[in-house]
């Protein structure tokens, strides 16, 4: 009894997923069933879908397709048959010869046969059917083409399906083009206005420093004239940086793809981040990292991105401790920034890379730098992701191709 019920609800399922019983039969069904009555040279033909509790005529030639309850439907008591049947006389046959479509309750059929309707994963949704009121059988060949014919309606209603589903996908994807398109636009807008925002006081740090440079008193002391030379660098490097987040936005996210030593590029975010790491005096530990290929100056952004993070969420009784790592996968390097701070919980850590999404956490901020993160990786067909680790703290990885 249970099999029943779950047998039942596989069929009313396949039958919804290829919408055999609320779409139009079309000319192809029609033409298929007209087809196959001229073969057998019967009078009539219909195609039925048989559910859980009614058998649906979805196209017929001889007569006006309807809806009956299961129990009376010829074809439901043969649905298990696999292959095409053919009985001379219903009015007979043991199976039959109650039915109310043979004893004239409903109609008066005494010459029935019929083919089995099964998808590709071998569910029977219902049967191609041809009948007459006066007694007569097949040949081999009509009983063969009976069974093709059957056949050839399931590759009708999977190819409605594929089609329809292709259609669905087509106007997802025009969809999401469209709000790319509009995201794009956006994105150049914004990162013009904070390029502008950006690159006017940065030139004023660069001005100053290279001036603070030529001053007898720093020239005269190596330290601090290291330290000039330091900022004089960041500058430079934030200043490539905006103007490739910029022209990264203006092209739509296409890179400029090269070599790129992962080590080199992550040693000049240690730089820039040195002040931070030296005044929380953290712990950096760095693995082996590979050469991929992708934009160093975007992939830069990335690490000084993650690499603050980690140093500036800590927690306020413990030293830093973050680890930079490199692991080969199947068909991708991950590399991953491990932290031993605060941690983020776990309903937050996706939305954490959304646009001016900020932790709780009293830290300044303004929500950008993660997502932008997942832009630049994404860009290098790659992914990002954030997890919790054994240390307590975060670790963020993300993919890149080899």
């Amino acid at each position: 009894m249970v099999q029943d019920v779950v047998e039942s609800a596989v069929v009313d399922h396949e039958l919804e997923r290829y919408r055999a019983l609320e779409r139009s039969s079309g000319r192809d069904l029609q033409s298929l069933v007209d087809l196959i009555a001229q073969i057998c040279d019967v009078p009539h033909a219909v195609i039925n879908m048989i559910g859980s509790t009614d058998q649906h005529q979805i196209v017929a030639t001889g007569f006006e397709p309807s809806i009956c309850a299961r129990e009376d439907s010829m074809c439901a008591i043969v649905m298990d048959e696999p292959r095409a049947i053919v009985v001379a006389d219903a009015s007979v046959d043991p199976r039959f010869r109650h039915n109310p479509f043979v004893t004239g309750e409903i109609g008066t059929v005494r010459f029935y046969a019929s083919a089995p309707i099964v998808t590709p994963d071998g569910v029977p949704i219902g049967r191609l059917c041809v009948f007459d009121v006066v007694p007569r059988t097949l040949s081999d060949l009509q009983k063969q083409a009976l069974g093709v014919m059957a056949s050839q309606v399931m590759d009708l209603l999977e190819l409605r399906f594929r089609s329809q589903e292709l259609e669905d996908s087509l106007r997802e994807l025009t969809q999401a083009r469209d709000d790319l398109r509009r995201s794009n636009e956006h994105l150049t807008l914004f990162a013009g206005q904070v390029s502008h925002d950006l690159r006017t006081p940065l030139t004023a740090i660069l001005v100053n420093a290279e001036l603070l440079a030529t001053e007898p008193v720093v020239a005269s002391d190596a330290d601090v004239a290291q330290m000039v030379g330091a900022v004089e660098q960041a500058g430079h490097r934030m200043d490539s940086m905006i103007q490739r987040m910029l022209s990264f936005a203006q092209q739509g996210g296409r890179l400029r793809s090269a070599d790129v030593d992962l080590r080199y590029v992550l040693d000049l975010a240690l730089k820039d981040v040195a002040p931070l790491s030296q005044r929380s005096d953290a712990q950096i530990t760095v693995g082996e990292l590979p050469l991929v290929i992708g934009d160093a100056d975007l992939l830069y952004s990335v690490l000084l991105n993650l690499m603050t993070n980690a140093i500036k969420f800590a927690r306020p009784d413990r030293r830093p401790k973050v680890t930079v790592s490199a692991e080969q996968r199947e068909r991708h390097w991950r590399i991953r920034v491990d932290d031993n701070g605060i941690g983020v919980p776990e309903d937050r850590r996706e939305s954490m890379f959304d646009l001016f999404t900020r932790d709780d956490h009293d830290r300044a901020g303004h929500g950008i730098g993660l997502a932008t993160a997942r832009q630049i990786v994404e860009a290098h067909g790659g992914t990002i992701a954030m997890e919790g680790n054994v240390a307590g703290g975060t670790s963020v990885w993300f993919d890149l191709p080899l």
